[in-house]
Parts: structure tokens; C-alpha cells; sequence
């Protein structure tokens, strides 16, 4: 497969998102100067108005397609670009293709019939308006390609000390911001890779494949704290934080203390005002708080008005050099050891009014939201660990021999690694589908728990089989099988336990059910 240059691999991002800039300039004029036959072809048949000199699709239109080279001494190529409404990746660059992807996705009120395939209409141009849900961009592929690369040759060799001594390397972080993995959707204005939510879930996906205490990291990161920051930040503290997340500050999410796991919102941690209302104090102690060792800043919840309960939980971006916190010793974890896990102090820590994120009282909200969205993250680490352990296994099944074959060739094992590879797959249909539901603005809180209940389960099938599979060596310390063994049971806790997943799932199902039957 297509693997970047590494003489440019730290780059790479930062040409993508160039790319990006040039895409979005030109992608207006591309509208207009689309050809009757392009515009027909996308559905549409009729012209594009013209607004200041911007094309603009009519109503309903979602994408056109344009002809380019994919190089000067190629044939041209028909390539689908999105315009407008829901559409994910209107903004994705199209640099030359190298693959055969196709990535217009459309808008939520588009409507679709069966009938011009029934009828023997043409049928061609089916395939552009509902794609594979696992069909990339190139710059998604990039992505992807870009963290196998570092991946194989950065990260792999120091996976196995880094379990043991139970922290990241410094390097190891350094070289995630240097790819500019931590601020995939940050947007370029503030330092990031103005890439989208579908990009940094590959991201994930791809470094949990070979260490997934380094993908929670990633994780975390992005899903949870840059996007609560670029969602519900006020831009001064967008200004503030934004280019640091993306360039030099890991970020710690802290939610969780002794008394409220599940029940997230029994929080002791209270946030004061000042009578003047320009600060605020906070005094509390958070429990299993990930990244808690590097992090440079705390996405903090603090209860500000106890009296309102839960509606007074607010959240505070917290410059972790700020008197008063302390971070404890990291838990002596099961897996994911090289990820920090520790409880984090807070005793009269003083926040400025201005570190709020969003609105007081509005934290619950945030939280929420966030963690919906991190779920589909923890649905692709799971995928990725799943697909670890078959980069372990499937080779030693192709290259054992016993009885005269390789044991991959007995049908008693090809039956077992075969359902493996389609629960694995169903998996990874339902993590990229709910991203693509998230990245179109369509409801995805249902979607999300059944990828990460789902995702979890397959990935610990996988690495119980793989260990199976791999007889003795599987159960030694000598290949990663009995270390994703051990990274992926935590899938099934962290944010949201398989239990809280079934009962959004099952409240989720009652709303959809009226008296005349289930409605989706």
C-alpha cells in the first residue's frame, strides 16, 4: 500500500491542510464551471445560480462531479466532490487519485428510491451517493497510512519498554505532535491539521494497533478536550489553549471521582465564585484521571452551584502548573500501562472566570455531548486492537506447521479466525458509520454505545482467540498477543461501562417504539 515519504512523514498533515486551503478557495468556482452533463449526472438538471460571484448549488444538490488528470500524463478520471448542506467532506481536499474511493456523502434530507433500479434506469451513479461506509478520502487515507508508517518504526520498537517501565516515552509524545496527531480537528488558523472527526479516528484506530496506551493518549486528546475547547470555548479561550493542544500540551480529561463513576454526576469537586465573580476556587479530588502524568492542562468539572445539583456542574480549562493541584501516584494497571492513570488533588486552586468553557452550570450539557462522541473514539481503539491482534496472529497461522500443514489450512481454525474477520468487520461498519452520522449533524448517541459495546466485545474475542491460536508463544511475554490481551478489558469500562452502553441503547429503542411498532 501508499506510504508517504519519511524523509516527510512530520509533514505530511501540514500539506494535507495546505491542500485543504487551496480546495476550499477553488471549490466555489469549480460549482459554477461544472458542466451541464457533470450537474445532470450528480441528480440535478438544473443549472447552478450565482450568488457574489459563488457557485451555488440549488437546493437539495449535494455534490457534482468534476473531471481531472489524477497526473499530467494520465487519462482524465471522474472524481464526486460534496457541496454544501450535511456534507462531511465538502471541505476535504482532492489531491491525484490514487485509489479507486468514492466519498460524496448526502445531505440528511436527501431522498432515495429503489425505482430507477427496479425499472432498468440507469443505475451508474448509485454508487456515488451512497458509498461504502469504510470508503476514505485520500487524505483520510493519508492519515491512516501516515500513523502505520510511524507506527512500524517509531513507535513499535519501544512499545514493549514502555509496558514495562509504565510510562510514554517523552520522544513518543513529542513525535505524536510532530505528525500533528494531537490537533487533528483543531483548525489551521490555531495550529492544528483542520482535518475531520473521521481522520482522527483513524488515527486512533492505527496506533492501536500496535500500542494502545498511546492511542488513548491520541484519543483523549482529541475527541474529548480539543473539541470541548473548539465547540464550547469562548474564543479567547480558543486563542488561548487551541494552539498549544495542537502543538506542545497534552490535555487531561477530569471527570471522575471516588463517589461518582457511572453515576458521573454524584461529584464532590465544588468551584467557588469570588463575590466579584472574576474567579472562581476549586477543591476536590478526581480518581482514574488518564494523561494525568503529562498533562499540561486539565478539561476540569466542578460542581459551582451544589445547591442546583447537577445543573450547577461547570467546565474549567485548568493550567495544570496552577498552585494547588497535585497529581498522585499512577495506578499499577492491569493493561494500558505506559498511559497515565492517576488521582489529581485540587485544594484552592484558583481559576479565572475567563477559563470557564461555555456556560456556568451548562458543564453537564458539555459533558454529555463530549462523551458521546469519545465513545465512537473508544470504538476505533477497540477495532484497532482487534486488528493487532490479527497482524500478531494471522502470519503464525499461515507459517506453523504441524500433521504436514500449516495450521491455518484445518478447517477448526479457519472457521474460528473467519468469524473473528466478520464480527471485526461489523465493528468497524458500525464505528465508521456513527462517525460519518456525527460528521453529517444526524443523531449518533445510539449508534455510538452500540459501536463501542460492540467494538469491545469483538476486541476481546480477538485477543483471546489470537492467544489461543498462537498456543505457548501467545501466552509469553515474547510477541504483543498477551498485551493487547490485557489492553483491550478496559474497552468495556472507561467512558461509559457495556451496561450504561445497553441502557442508552434500550432508552434510545423505547423512544423510537409507538403503539403501531419500532420506528427506525
Amino acid at each position: 500500500g501508499y506510504l508517504p515519504n519519511p524523509a516527510n512523514m512530520t509533514t505530511t498533515l501540514a500539506a494535507i491542510t495546505a491542500r485543504a486551503a487551496t480546495q476550499r478557495r477553488c471549490l466555489a468556482s469549480l460549482a459554477v464551471k461544472a458542466s451541464a452533463a457533470e450537474i445532470s449526472s450528480s441528480g440535478n438538471h438544473d443549472s447552478p445560480s450565482r450568488h457574489a460571484g459563488v457557485g451555488v448549488m440549488p437546493s437539495g444538490a449535494t455534490e457534482i462531479l468534476i473531471t481531472t488528470p489524477a497526473k499530467s500524463s494520465d487519462v482524465p478520471t471522474t472524481r464526486t466532490l460534496g457541496l454544501g448542506g450535511r456534507c462531511p467532506l465538502a471541505c476535504i481536499p482532492m489531491p491525484p487519485a490514487r485509489h479507486s474511493h468514492t466519498f460524496a456523502y448526502p445531505s440528511a434530507s436527501r431522498n432515495f428510491s429503489s425505482t430507477a433500479a427496479s425499472s432498468g434506469a440507469d443505475d451508474s451513479n448509485l454508487c456515488h451517493d451512497r458509498p461504502p461506509v469504510t470508503s476514505f478520502s485520500d487524505d483520510e487515507l493519508m492519515v491512516r497510512d501516515l500513523c502505520r508508517q510511524w507506527g512500524d518504526e517509531v513507535l513499535r520498537p519501544v512499545v514493549r519498554d514502555m509496558d514495562e517501565e509504565g510510562r510514554t516515552h517523552p520522544e513518543i509524545i513529542q513525535g505524536l505532535f510532530d505528525c500533528g496527531l494531537m490537533g487533528m480537528e483543531i483548525p489551521e488558523e490555531h495550529g492544528g491539521s483542520g482535518m475531520n472527526f473521521t481522520s482522527a479516528l483513524l488515527a486512533v484506530e492505527e496506533l492501536s494497533r500496535v500500542d494502545p496506551s498511546v492511542s488513548i493518549m491520541v484519543d483523549i486528546h482529541n475527541t474529548l478536550s480539543n473539541n470541548a475547547v473548539r465547540f464550547w470555548g469562548s474564543p479567547d479561550l480558543q486563542a488561548k489553549w487551541l494552539p498549544r493542544l495542537a502543538t506542545d500540551t497534552v490535555s487531561s480529561f477530569a471527570l471522575s471521582e471516588a463517589g461518582s463513576g457511572s453515576d458521573a454526576f454524584a461529584m464532590k469537586t465544588t468551584a467557588t465564585a469570588s463575590d466579584d465573580g472574576c474567579h472562581y476556587t476549586i477543591n476536590g479530588e478526581k480518581l482514574w484521571i488518564s494523561n494525568a502524568r503529562e498533562a499540561g492542562v486539565f478539561l476540569l468539572f466542578a460542581n459551582a452551584k451544589p445547591e442546583d445539583g447537577y445543573r450547577g456542574i461547570t467546565a474549567f480549562m485548568v493550567d495544570a502548573t496552577t498552585e494547588g493541584i497535585s497529581v498522585g501516584k499512577p495506578e499499577h494497571k492491569l493493561g494500558l500501562r505506559a498511559s497515565s492513570t492517576c488521582p489529581v488533588t485540587f485544594e484552592n486552586v484558583r481559576v479565572d472566570a475567563s477559563d470557564v468553557v461555555g456556560n456556568v452550570g451548562e458543564g453537564y450539557k458539555y459533558c454529555i455531548q463530549i462523551l458521546n462522541e469519545g465513545r465512537i473514539g473508544i470504538g476505533a481503539q477497540q477495532v484497532g486492537i482487534a486488528k493487532g491482534c490479527l497482524d500478531v496472529a494471522m502470519p503464525y497461522l499461515m507459517e506453523r506447521k504441524q500433521f504436514g500443514k500449516a495450521i491455518g489450512d484445518f478447517q477448526g481454525m479457519q472457521h474460528q479466525y473467519a468469524q473473528v474477520a466478520t464480527e471485526l468487520y461489523a465493528a468497524e461498519l458500525m464505528v465508521y458509520n456513527a462517525a460519518r452520522m456525527k460528521e453529517q449533524g444526524l443523531p449518533f448517541v445510539k449508534e455510538a454505545s452500540m459501536a463501542k459495546l460492540y467494538a469491545s466485545q469483538v476486541a476481546e474475542k480477538a485477543a483471546s482467540k489470537s492467544i489461543e491460536w498462537l498456543g505457548g508463544i501467545g501466552f509469553t511475554r515474547d510477541i504483543l498477543a498477551e498485551k493487547f490481551y490485557r489492553d483491550c478489558k478496559v474497552g468495556s469500562i472507561y467512558e461509559g461501562t457495556s451496561n450504561i452502553q445497553l441502557q442508552t441503547i434500550a432508552k434510545a429503542m423505547q423512544n423510537e417504539t409507538t403503539s403501531s411498532g419500532y420506528k427506525k
